[in-house]
């Protein structure tokens, strides 16, 4: 084939003429061919020449590698590593020099941060003609287990953050420890001030049942697994559920990021709290706490008289009768904290892009685990050195991303979120500005079923995306059939919860996310036995659902990297508003409060989405019949509000209260960080107009109507690109 510009041609020097023709007809002949030939040639070249990216997107689907993903689980997972300790450092290392391997520039970001450890602790239980029975406090190894004598590295079971103290008191049974059930007990009469309530996993944030506790009035807090909701079948290693000595342990502090560092970076030499300043802060538990297994748990309601407690506060068939306390059983209680400074390290690998690299669509995943981390979080983290080894090879087939991919490894998540918090709160200004969006997979795998959260616009791209990934237990079949049969509601959960590293990145600087994962049953959560063998027996035994993580999870970050224009539609943001709005109405309903402006707001924002639907429309219809007619202005136009949009739901000021969280669409519920709250402002105000029932409570609940509808307004403009 000749050369497409024509070097070599005659005509690219003169137009063919009769030899008699004047040269005036050549001169005034001679651009309309030329344009129209290099159009041509060019619009040939893109459409049928150069690969586009549908075909990297296929070609990346069909490099998935399940022995390559469990290999880097295997490794990752050969020891305990929580954040911190050398462990968890050469843990750092091996994900840096896997992403290293593939020529990604990579680099270890370290930061100074207030951890917590236990020092000691200790629980016994008194009771009339029982005597007195010591707790061990030991999560039990198997015959058999391959990971026996390393486990005895893993942190001692523990609250993290949780006061140190010594306490002897009557236990009171909390059911799971929410706010209504201390006003249940409180409405009954049953006294809690001074006492260990003892509560339940599985409704909220364990420093929320903390929390609660305190605020009743306890001085010390125990938590166990119920056998109701964790052992629901055959206990590991025999099945997928928690064993009888199994404990879940984890952080209780509230706050986000490093406590010494409340609002800013915990950069090198930068202001901080004292540790002692950090730990009387309010969103830290402020009693003694410990956790304790189920068999431990079950010892403890055996001995505890009272009222018979509630059919729903009630254990499995199997379970003694609980009932409510105080008494006359007795908790004594001793638990003893290290709260020291530790490095923690971030790994960052970047794949530039080439036409757009000052824009940036991120990937997170945090690798600290509370003990080896076989589901949470490093089958995650195999996922995301498995997608990195398949962008490497469409690298070498001649594939660069149109707009840069930034590949996160967290530290320390699982104290507070802290390695993604601190480097999001370092870089604020360069993420803001430039970031597309933010993709996080925590843990990736722990079972059948595909589960996905989002910010709204991405709602349809996650569809679409499932739609091209197998479904890994039936290649009948896609990962969106599988996904349309779980009758998971709402299909798309949202962002509002403070579960993973997201939060950064949606609450306090308002970036497009998303988080997925695949499985079902993950009852051995935060303890000993999430390990490389429950996955292996349970959580995957192929690893094919680990490639089919990396697959959508890599797809969904192709094609925001690589569309010319961003595949965000905020349709689903509007009907998400409105929904919103119609909860808010049924709970004011007879209240002195006016829904106006958010209606009004809401309303703004829907003709904002029709107007930018036109428009990308319009672009769309452009590209495909005149492909040789470029608008990138328009097109970066375009793209700009698209990814600024979100940014609008934000207020500097931030949740009354709780002024980190700057989102004013999407937040934590106040009772419960894991509880994603549309409106969480509105809510937090509504919740104390109730309680108070006072005009100065109602008035400040439309005081945060009027707020969300500024917010709301604010992203009509952005999303139409105008001025007032």
């Amino acid at each position: 084939m000749p050369p497409l510009d024509g070097a070599d041609e005659p005509s690219a020097r003169a137009p063919l003429l009769p030899p008699h023709a004047p040269r005036r007809a050549a001169a005034r002949l001679h651009p309309l061919p030329l344009i129209v030939a290099a159009a041509f040639a060019a619009s040939f070249h893109v459409l049928f020449l150069s690969p586009g990216p549908s075909y990297y997107q296929s070609l990346f689907l069909s490099l998935g590698s399940n022995d390559t993903a469990a290999a880097h689980l295997r490794a990752l997972t050969q020891r305990p590593h929580v954040a911190g300790t050398r462990a968890n450092s050469l843990t750092a290392a091996y994900v840096r020099d896997a992403l290293s391997s593939h020529s990604f520039p990579t680099r270890l970001t370290p930061y100074s941060v207030l951890l917590s450890y236990p020092a000691r602790r200790s629980l016994s239980l008194s009771a009339p003609e029982r005597g007195t029975i010591h707790f061990a406090l030991e999560q039990e190894t198997y015959p058999g287990d391959p990971y026996a004598a390393v486990s005895a590295e893993a942190v001692p079971t523990f609250l993290a953050y949780a006061a140190s103290g010594s306490v002897a008191a009557e236990a009171v049974y909390a059911n799971y420890g929410r706010a209504e059930d201390f006003a249940y007990l409180a409405a009954l009469g049953v006294n809690v001030t001074g006492k260990v309530a003892v509560a339940r996993y599985g409704k909220v944030f364990r420093g929320d049942i903390v929390r609660n506790a305190r605020d009743a009035g306890a001085a010390a807090a125990v938590i166990y697994t119920d056998a109701k909701d964790y052992t629901a079948g055959k206990a590991f290693p025999d099945g997928p559920w928690m064993p009888p000595t199994g404990v879940q342990v984890g952080s209780t502090f509230k706050g986000v990021g490093d406590p010494t560092t409340p609002m800013w970076a915990s950069s090198e030499g930068c202001q901080r709290l004292s540790i002692a300043e950090a730990m009387a802060s309010d969103d830290m538990p402020g009693i003694p706490a410990l956790p304790v297994s189920g068999m431990d748990g079950e010892a403890i309601l055996r001995l505890i008289g009272g009222d018979v407690a509630p059919e729903d506060w009630q254990g499995g068939a199997a379970a003694p009768a609980y009932r409510l306390g105080p008494g006359p059983a007795v908790l004594n209680l001793t638990y003893v904290g290290n709260e020291t400074m530790a490095t923690i390290q971030n790994v960052i690998s970047v794949i530039e892009g080439k036409e757009e690299p000052e824009r940036y669509v991120i990937l997170g995943n945090h690798r600290d685990a509370w003990t080896f981390g076989g589901v949470d979080p490093n089958s995650g983290t195999a996922a995301l050195l498995e997608l990195a080894q398949r962008l490497s090879e469409l690298q070498k087939k001649g594939w660069r991303p149109r707009r840069t991919i930034i590949l996160c490894n967290w530290d320390a998540e699982e104290y507070a979120l802290i390695g993604s918090t601190e480097w999001v709160e370092e870089n604020r200004a360069m993420i803001t500005s430039r970031t597309v969006a933010y993709l996080n997979v925590d843990s990736a795998v722990h079972g059948r079923g595909f589960y996905a959260s989002a910010t709204p616009q991405l709602d349809e791209l996650l569809k679409e995306a499932s739609k091209q990934v197998q479904n890994p237990d039936n290649r009948t079949e896609s990962l969106y059939d599988l996904w349309m049969a779980s009758n998971t509601s709402p299909l798309i959960g949202r962002l509002g919860g403070g579960g993973s590293d997201y939060s950064s990145f949606v609450q306090h600087i308002g970036i497009p996310s998303a988080d997925m994962s695949i499985g079902s049953v993950y009852a051995v959560y935060h303890s000993l036995y999430d390990d490389f063998i429950w996955m292996e027996k349970f959580g995957d035994p192929l690893f094919q659902r680990h490639v089919a993580a990396a697959s959508i999870w890599g797809l969904v970050a192709l094609q925001l990297s690589d569309e010319e224009i961003l595949p965000f539609n905020y349709s689903y943001y509007a009907a998400e508003l409105e929904n919103g709005a119609m909860g808010i109405s049924e709970r004011v309903r007879g209240m002195p409060v006016s829904l106006s402006p958010l209606h009004k707001s809401i309303k703004e924002f829907r003709r904002a989405v029709l107007k930018v639907d036109s428009e990308l429309k319009a672009l769309q219809t452009w590209k495909i019949w005149a492909p040789w007619r470029s608008c990138p202005l328009k097109i970066r136009d375009i793209n700009d509000r698209l990814m600024m949009t979100e940014r609008a739901f934000t207020e500097r000021e931030g949740l009354s209260g709780r002024p980190w969280y700057k989102h004013l669409i999407y937040g934590p519920s106040l009772h419960n960080g894991y509880g994603a709250e549309i409106y969480p402002g509105i809510d937090d105000a509504i919740q104390t107009a109730k309680r108070t029932k006072t005009s100065e409570s109602w008035q400040a609940v439309q005081n945060e109507i009027h707020r969300v509808a500024r917010v709301i307004n604010q992203a009509a403009l952005v999303l139409t690109g105008g001025l007032t």
